[in-house]
């Protein structure tokens, strides 16, 4: 496969591209406003691994969305929080593994969000703080209804 030609356009804020390097099979340069990102698969998949896959991406997206929200939350409210992080976790498993899913059979996603906030705050502030990350926005569209709509390109 020949390299990819560079694309020096910066698209729109909103709307991210996704394009072959030719780098491998599947390593991606990936163009969001100004910024460059890289996207693979593992190595055991087929990938060069030169990038995070597709799921990893979408547990960054609630990650970073939920330290975002909680940052803005903290300010608003004027509490003393220092560094926020949040590790998330993606694995694909079994429905009827799944005591509060309605799905009862295949297979349905899970992300496992772990949020660690320092600072000096009390338990009531810690869990009003959870309650917040519930309503990141990113969160909400995992889990409210989404269309996908799809067409090819110049028709």
């Amino acid at each position: 496969m020949q390299p990819a030609a560079t694309v020096r356009i910066h698209p729109p804020h909103g709307t991210v591209i996704a394009s072959e390097t030719g780098a491998g099979a599947y390593a991606l340069e990936i163009l969001a406003g100004r910024h460059r990102l890289a996207a693979d698969e593992p190595v055991e998949a087929g990938g060069s691994d030169t990038g995070p896959n597709p799921y990893e991406l979408l547990a960054a997206a609630l990650a970073a969305c939920t330290v975002m929200t909680l940052r803005m939350y903290a300010k608003h409210k004027g509490l003393e929080v220092g560094t926020i992080r949040c590790a998330v976790r993606h694995a694909k498993i079994h429905a009827q593994d799944c005591a509060e899913c309605t799905t009862r059979t295949g297979r349905i996603d899970r992300f496992e969000r772990v949020i660690e906030i320092e600072g000096p705050l009390d338990g009531a502030i810690r869990q009003r703080l959870l309650e917040i990350a519930e309503r990141c926005p990113v969160h909400r569209t995992l889990t409210g209804e989404i269309v996908i709509e799809s067409r090819l390109a110049g028709g």
